[in-house]
C-alpha cells in the first residue's frame, strides 16, 4: 500500500471509532489534566494575577520579594538589588499588591514587604496540573 492509497476521512473515521466515541478524534489516552473547570470567579481572580505577572519586571520583583522566606523586605532594598528608580519599584510592586501577590507594612518611613504565600499557593496549585488529573 502506497501513501496514495490512504484516504483521509477514511482514517479520521477509522480512529474515532477505535477511540470509541464516532463524533470526535481520538485524544490522548491519559485522562483530563483536570477534574473539573475552575469557576468563573477564580478564572478571573487568576487572570488578575497572571496579568500582574506578565511583566517581567513585576515577575523579577516578586521573586526578589519570595526568596527572603517570609521576612519582609524594604523598598529600598529592592530598588538596589533590581536597579530600578524607588519610584518605578513602588509601581511594580502596587500592580503585585492589587493582585494579592505581596503586602506591604510601614516601619519608620519606609514599606517593607513581604509574599501572600497562599495566593502563591493558589498560583501553583492551579498551574500544578498533575495535581488535579483525575
Amino acid at each position: 500500500m502506497h501513501l496514495a492509497d490512504i484516504d483521509i476521512d477514511q482514517y479520521l473515521r477509522v480512529s474515532m471509532q477505535r477511540a470509541g466515541d464516532a463524533s470526535r478524534p481520538a485524544c490522548d489516552a491519559s485522562g483530563p489534566l483536570f477534574r473539573e473547570p475552575i469557576s468563573a470567579a477564580t478564572a478571573s481572580r487568576l487572570a488578575g494575577v497572571f496579568a500582574a505577572l506578565a511583566d517581567p519586571v513585576r515577575l523579577r520583583l516578586l521573586s526578589l520579594v519570595a526568596c527572603r522566606a517570609g521576612a519582609q523586605v524594604c523598598e529600598c532594598d529592592l530598588s538596589d538589588e533590581s536597579g530600578l528608580a524607588p519610584s518605578a519599584v513602588l509601581q511594580h510592586l502596587a500592580v503585585l499588591a492589587t493582585a494579592g501577590l505581596v503586602a506591604g507594612e510601614q516601619k519608620d518611613g519606609w514599606t517593607f514587604h513581604s509574599v501572600q504565600a497562599r495566593a502563591l499557593r493558589e498560583l501553583a496549585a492551579a498551574l500544578n496540573t498533575s495535581a488535579n488529573a483525575a
